[in-house]
């Protein structure tokens, strides 16, 4: 994959150190030397200072072959211009963080793919870990959230089939057994110690959701 990171904030940097580790083809725009010069000691990428909502730049970047363009800059503004320009470009894959939730919509008018308020996100996992730290959150997405949690040996509802278990605004999707073993539950499956278990929930649910698991899944307190 050809792919042109704009922006070299926490998020970006990451993003360009994930694309080379899979072997793509990456270039990097800031408007921040340093930032790039740092990126270039330590990453076979392209980098170049300039701003991104300025159409030579993207020319130089290579944007006529670039396969995606990912704008993570903290600028809402600079990442709408910027994702406005790659469609004009008919770059056929292209991606932004969004800092304010009310300026979604003008990402999708646009026909942009979004990830909203990152930290945000990263809030809500930390809770998720401070809350359980045998449960990990591994999405947030429209309407709900995805997540696993690890049945604990002696919990309530351990050796017991998962109808037994109340469920209304949540859905049990996979069980990973001890061992590898992976199980798309149904009904009369039988939760195990040390089942990982991947749930999805209503976003309106998750408080009551994670309760029940809690007092379900864990060990009750002594």
């Amino acid at each position: 994959m050809y792919i042109i990171i704009v922006g070299l904030g926490g998020i970006g940097r990451s993003l360009a150190a994930q694309s080379v580790e899979h072997g793509d083809n990456v270039v990097i725009i800031d408007r921040n030397e340093q930032r790039c010069s740092e990126m270039l000691e330590h990453y076979d990428v392209l980098a170049i200072t300039g701003n991104a909502t300025d159409k030579v730049i993207l020319e130089d970047s290579g944007i006529d072959r670039a396969d995606a363009l990912v704008a993570t800059t903290s600028d809402d503004s600079v990442n709408l211009m910027t994702c406005w320009l790659a469609k004009r470009f008919k770059v056929p894959n292209v991606v932004s963080i969004v800092n304010q939730v009310e300026h979604s919509d003008l990402f999708k008018e646009v026909g942009v793919k979004i990830s909203e308020n990152p930290d945000e996100l990263v809030a809500s996992r930390l809770y998720y870990w401070a809350r359980n730290p045998m449960l990990q959150q591994l999405a947030s997405i429209p309407g709900g959230t995805i997540f696993e949690v690890v049945a604990e040996k002696g919990a309530p509802i351990v050796d017991h089939e998962i109808r037994e278990l109340k469920v209304k605004d949540f859905v049990f999707i996979a069980i990973r057994r001890l061992g590898g073993e992976l199980i798309i539950p149904s009904g009369i499956i039988r939760i195990r110690p040390g089942d990982t278990i991947t749930v999805f929930t209503k976003k309106e649910a998750e408080t009551e959701t994670l309760d029940l698991l809690n007092r379900q899944l864990r060990i009750p307190a002594s």
